[in-house]
Parts: structure tokens; C-alpha cells; sequence
């Protein structure tokens, strides 16, 4: 999931908030600040989006949809893990205080977000998904953009 996966906001948000105190210009950090804060926004997002898609579920569609390990554990509760039921660890993103070093994983990781949400796109065909899965694709685009610019 998008929400707390190895690819997910929460990481990214994580990611980019801690590298911006190691950046070596004042350009860097501003950058790695906004799309960091902006991340946050983004799990605000997919967040609205899984509550919106389980909150009314019945037991059976719990069970027939494969949801029912996570729901012993969360009810329907919002939980960051990965799709695969991997739960959030920082150990799934990298801040190393070197700026080529960091800003060249901002960029696999932007990467790797706009691809997750691309197999999204791939298997959801409800449209009030597929917008705001649209539009948080095209902001990885932009951010990918951005870390090549400094």
C-alpha cells in the first residue's frame, strides 16, 4: 500500500524530511522540505481513499477480499504497510548525509512511487480511485523533476 510500503508516502515523507538537515545549500533543503511536507499530504490522500473503500465492508467481503488477516489486527483501522502486510520501518529508506548519495535515491524512489501507482492504475477501475491516483502519479513526476534540477 502506498500508505507505509517500502515505496509509500510515509517513508518518503520520512526520507526527505531527515536528509534536508545534512543538504548542502539552502536550495536542497528547501526543495527536500517542500516535497517532504508535500508527501505528508499525499498519505492524507491515500489514506481518504483506503477508509473510503473499507469502511463500510461486511465480514463477508472481508473474508472473500483477502482482508481478513488485517482486519484481526486493525478492524478496518488505517495501519502503514506495505500491500504485501510488510508494516512501516524506517529501515526502508535511506538518509546518509551525502548529497549525490541521497539525491540519487530520491530519485529511484520517486521512481518506484510513480510505478506502484501505475499497477494501481492497472488493477482499480473505479474512478473516484483512479483520479486522485492519477493526480498523486503526476506529482511523483514532478518530484522526480525536481531532485534532478539542484
Amino acid at each position: 500500500m502506498k500508505f507505509g510500503g517500502p515505496d509509500g508516502e510515509l517513508g518518503a515523507a520520512m526520507r526527505y524530511l531527515s536528509q534536508r538537515y545534512t543538504a548542502p545549500c539552502n536550495e536542497v533543503k528547501a526543495i527536500l522540505s517542500d516535497i517532504g511536507t508535500e508527501e505528508l499530504g499525499h498519505m492524507e490522500i491515500v489514506s481518504a481513499i483506503v477508509y473510503q473503500l473499507t469502511r463500510n465492508l461486511s465480514i463477508k467481503e472481508i473474508k472473500e477480499g483477502g482482508f481478513d488477516t488485517y482486519f484481526v489486527d486493525h478492524t478496518t483501522g488505517l495501519y502503514p504497510q506495505a500491500a504485501s502486510g510488510m508494516p512501516f520501518s524506517a529501515a526502508t529508506f535511506q538518509s546518509t548525509g551525502d548529497p549525490i548519495t541521497d539525491l540519487t535515491e530520491d530519485l529511484a524512489a520517486e521512481q518506484k512511487a510513480r510505478l506502484t501507482y501505475d499497477n494501481i492504475l492497472r488493477l482499480a477501475d473505479d474512478p473516484d480511485v483512479r483520479d486522485p491516483i492519477k493526480f498523486l502519479r503526476e506529482r511523483e513526476i514532478v518530484h522526480f523533476q525536481r531532485f534532478g534540477e539542484p
